[in-house]
């Protein structure tokens, strides 16, 4: 497929800073590919000098994947395609010593820093005070605010007291030589404030490209602003009505706000959708005409106008379920189509139970998107993190997240001292907590429950080099009983149940592992050979089955065939959302979900459905009046052509059971 002229001028234009409105469908992805390899190519900028930045892991490495295909056999040594985080992790270790750092900074992940948050608070402090408290801290970060910052805008007790936690989470985090998720914009912020270092990453960094720009929150957008400097050097790629992650931080206001601070910003709109059919794009259109645009777009295709829109009015969510699975087992046996071409999309993660079942009762097979993968789960995380450490004592990252799980009465002032202590004698904390010095600064209990651990850890990783490194494993998880301390943790006996599997799970993954491998291999062969499997971690291509996804996982993905259920007034909008004013956000979560078909759309909407264990009257929701009615199929009114489709899905029910019971 050639550049269409719009697509062209968004790669070749570089007088100045560029913004590009890409619709959906319009090939944004396309767009930043092939201006990196003109930029290379063309323009003769050495790959080390443009910086390509995306929101998830999985789009950078999609995107690296293009480029080496675009620019097969040149050198494209040095380009950076990263994340926010990990460009701001580049800036932060350069210039750590800046900020009080020393070198090896560990990153604390949420469950750590909740666990950090718990220890300064009140003891007993209710689960979710904590996490209410951790959000505020991270609020506050994501506005880029300094603990002197959000202390001078104070104006209540609560406040007061919020403030006080920060600057002590604020010295803890320092004192641990650790930062969090949030820092990692924030700090490399405060860094670039300094004219020096601004200068060394405006120079290092000549070109800015930014994915999914509509996403950037306050602190990101400063970061972007800073690298871009006067230059202006920069494309930002995004589109003001897919911007759904206002629970994020994202701000799609920074789209105006690019404009005010780069008056020479130049706008180009892309608008021709190569994904969705005609009448498909003109619902969205319909849909999103409804918001304010300060730049209004309106997708077209060349594709064929398709199929109308079906709205499918049910009796309550089991009817729907029923109802759904009847349509994809009519399109499969009467269109000869696949499983991996249907989604089902819904606002929220409990709709999903129902489909669950019934797929499972008619031997559909379905993949369920946005769950917690393996590795992400926390007993496989702290379990990794405890294999890492008797590999590598040093791993102050591992060390800081399993020394005290299970519990060993180590709260934030014992790994101060300890950490202070590694700081002193250079050393690494697990070191420093077996030296006198250290020992010396804690409780005799705490001393004790200390030494206890490093003496475990010491042993343990030496037996996994010398011998069955899984004897060594193994011994580690009975020595530590992790199986109570699973028990312990659990809300539920089934909770426990479930996460010892995981566990059983992860033991015999990693005994296939050495099993299959050299017999000699000790336990550094075995993390090395376990760390570059880690991209099992990554999410698979599920493959021919039904998609399973809430609307906001399913942004950037497309389908041949979309259901969205569940298209009900406090649903889709959302009821929260509502209360806050946020009508604007939920109508543009549907014209997500509408934009991800690309040749038919299903919408659903329940008469009854059960929440909170009490069957409750839903009204279809209003975005549906705002389709327009020349594009829509309304279900439910017993014409001829309706009663025909009955007949025709019953045959398809009828062929499903055949060909699952061999008739």
């Amino acid at each position: 497929m050639n550049l269409n002229p719009q697509q062209q001028a968004a790669v070749e234009y570089l007088a100045g800073p560029l913004l590009v409105l890409a619709g959906a469908g319009s090939g944004k992805t396309r767009v930043i590919t092939e201006k990196i390899a003109y930029l290379i190519d063309k323009m003769g900028l050495p790959p080390n000098k443009i910086a390509a930045i995306t929101f998830t892991n999985k789009a950078a490495k999609e995107m690296r994947e293009r480029i080496s295909r675009r620019l097969k056999g040149k050198n494209t040594n040095g380009l950076i395609l990263c994340t926010f985080h990990a460009l701001g992790w580049r800036i932060l270790r350069q210039h750590s010593k800046e900020l009080g750092y020393r070198p090896g900074i560990s990153i604390l992940d949420e469950r750590d820093t909740l666990q950090l948050v718990r220890d300064l608070l009140t003891p007993g402090t209710q689960a979710d005070k904590v996490k209410q408290a951790r959000w505020q801290l991270s609020r506050w970060k994501n506005l880029a605010l300094t603990v002197a910052e959000a202390e001078a805008n104070a104006s209540s007790p609560g406040e007061v007291t919020a403030v006080e936690l920060y600057k002590r989470y604020q010295d803890q985090l320092k004192t641990l030589n650790a930062v969090d998720f949030d820092d990692l914009i924030m700090l490399p912020l405060l860094l670039l404030q300094d004219p020096a270092i601004r200068i060394i990453w405006q120079e290092k960094l000549r070109y800015l490209l930014v994915d999914e720009y509509q996403d950037t929150n306050e602190t990101q957008y400063r970061l972007l602003k800073l690298l871009a400097g006067g230059r202006g050097a920069i494309t930002a790629v995004g589109d003001d009505d897919q911007s759904i992650y206002a629970f994020r931080g994202a701000q799609p206001e920074n789209i105006q706000q690019l404009g005010q601070d780069f008056e020479q910003l130049k706008i180009i709109k892309l608008e021709q959708n190569y994904r969705s059919s005609g009448r498909v794009l003109k619902a969205a259109n319909a849909v999103i005409a409804n918001n304010p645009h300060a730049h209004p777009k309106q997708l077209w295709s060349a594709l064929p106008e398709g199929e109308l829109i079906r709205i499918i009015p049910c009796e309550d969510e089991r009817d729907e379920a029923r109802r759904v699975t009847s349509e994809i087992l009519h399109r499969k046996f009467t269109r000869n189509s696949h499983y991996g071409e249907f989604a089902i999309l819904y606002r929220g993660n409990f709709q999903s139970r129902v489909f669950e079942r019934t797929l499972r009762e008619q031997q559909i097979p379905y993949h369920l998107s946005g769950g917690t993968s393996f590795f992400g789960r926390t007993e496989i995380k702290d379990l990794m993190c405890y294999f890492r450490l008797l590999v590598n004592p040093t791993d102050n990252t591992a060390f800081l997240r399993v020394v005290n799980t299970p519990r060993r009465g180590l709260g934030a002032g014992s790994m101060a001292k300890v950490a202070a202590a590694a700081a002193q004698l250079g050393t690494g904390m697990l070191d420093a907590s077996r030296h006198e010095q250290c020992l010396n600064t804690l409780s005799p209990r705490v001393a004790t429950a200390m030494r206890g651990f490093s003496d475990l850890i010491l042993r343990l990783g030496a037996a996994g080099e010398h011998a069955d490194p899984m004897v060594a494993i193994k011994e580690l998880i009975d020595e530590i009983d992790y199986s109570q301390w699973l028990r312990d943790q659990a809300e539920t006996p089934p909770d426990a149940e479930r996460r010892q599997k995981n566990v059983d799970e992860l033991l015999n993954w990693i005994q296939r592992i050495h099993t299959s491998a050299d017999a000699s291999m000790n336990l550094t062969d075995l993390m090395g050979q376990i760390t570059l499997m880690t991209s099992l971690d990554d999410e698979k291509d599920p493959g021919q089955v039904v998609r399973l996804m809430t609307l906001h996982a399913a942004k950037g993905l497309e389908f041949k065939h979309v259901f969205m259920v569940g298209v009900e007034e406090g649903l889709l909008p959302h009821q929260m959302s509502l209360n806050e004013g946020a009508e604007e956000e939920e109508r543009r979560l549907m014209y997500v979900g509408i934009t991800r078909a690309e040749e038919t759309l299903t919408l659903t909407h329940a008469a009854r459905r059960k929440r909170f264990g009490e069957a409750l009257r839903c009204k279809p929701s209003r975005f549906l009046a705002e389709l327009p009615k020349e594009c829509i199929l309304q279900t439910g009114t017993g014409s001829e052509a309706e009663e025909t489709e009955k007949q025709e899905r019953a045959k398809a029910h009828l062929a499903n059971l055949e060909a699952l019971f061999g008739g």
